[in-house]
């Protein structure tokens, strides 16, 4: 990329997780002490302790305080709740960025002392090689419904499965396209269902959602989901649970935001009047440039 200059900080084992965190927090400090200046900003992804902003991606690790003891006792847990106080917490930490209104919460409420350093979520851009879906008339018995996601236990897809299995009642010729997930570990999910399915495995996922009509993800545990708004970018519209961070990101002409306790008929039925409509396509559009511009009016803010 032009004018982005990329300093190696050497290769390190990636696991223990907590191990490698303790190394690479410690190459980047070691480099800013021979390389920083009065008026660099340092801008964090990691669990690092020198930097000005940080933006936050997943649910707090603090969350194993509510833990069982024989799970909170461990070196790893301990590290994992240090590296995490030092990145939210430390004096020079000016604004942190969650990257979902859920994920906001949750740091306030883990962590209320920063709470003045929190700002309103910035949510990540879309690339702009997503293939766009065709508005087209969908068969009355039919339509493509599409999941994504390699974590597929956290990301719902027993639930899906279940789904399509009411589904199937009210549109026999329902197809389900499976993408992200290892066919082999999967297809067992899969013995008995009556309806359609394609597994795709793990693929570029670039011209995937064009093949779909309705996105599916019911997921557990989402702290945002990029593959809601590449699907919507798309044109495609999405029905999801409302763990999912991305929630903020649908409105009704966008798709639909379920309660995950909801029993699958009703989200079925959500699907099947999704289907019901006559050449839908979604409008959403929210680029990197858009979350860079966003980041750069954080910067303009920090004191350094």
């Amino acid at each position: 990329l032009p004018r982005v200059n990329i300093h190696e900080l050497g290769v390190a084992p990636p696991k223990p997780r907590w191990l490698a965190y303790l190394r690479f927090s410690r190459r980047v400090h070691i480099w800013l002490e021979q390389h920083s200046t009065a008026k660099m900003i340092i801008h964090s992804h990691e669990r690092t302790q020198d930097h000005h902003i940080t933006t936050f991606h997943g649910p707090p690790f603090a969350q194993i305080r509510s833990f069982p003891f024989w799970k909170r006792c461990s070196l790893r847990s301990k590290v994992n709740l240090w590296l995490e106080n030092r990145e939210l917490c430390s004096p020079q930490v000016q604004t942190i960025v969650p990257n979902s209104m859920s994920i906001r919460q949750q740091l306030k409420l883990y962590y209320p002392s920063i709470s003045k350093q929190l700002s309103m979520p910035i949510v990540p851009g879309v690339g702009n090689n997503i293939m766009q879906r065709q508005p087209h008339a969908i068969p009355a018995k039919g339509g493509v419904i599409g999941f994504v996601g390699k974590e597929w236990k956290r990301k719902g897809l027993i639930m899906a499965i279940d789904i399509m299995s009411e589904l199937v009642k009210q549109r026999p010729d329902v197809h389900f396209i499976v993408a992200g997930c290892d066919p082999k570990e999967i297809e067992p999910l899969f013995k008995h269902v009556l309806f359609q399915f394609t597994l795709l495995g793990n693929i570029d996922t670039s011209d995937f959602y064009q093949q779909l009509d309705i996105l599916l993800h019911p997921a557990k545990n989402e702290p945002f989901g990029m593959v809601i708004t590449e699907a919507l970018s798309a044109g495609v519209p999405a029905v999801i649970s409302d763990a999912c961070g991305a929630a903020s990101e649908i409105t009704p002409q966008r798709g639909s935001c379920l309660d995950l306790t909801s029993p699958v008929e009703t989200w079925a039925d959500e699907l099947h009047r999704w289907l019901n409509k006559k050449k839908f396509h979604v409008q959403y559009q929210y680029s990197w440039r858009n979350t860079s511009h966003a980041y750069i009016q954080l910067y303009k803010e920090l004191k350094v």
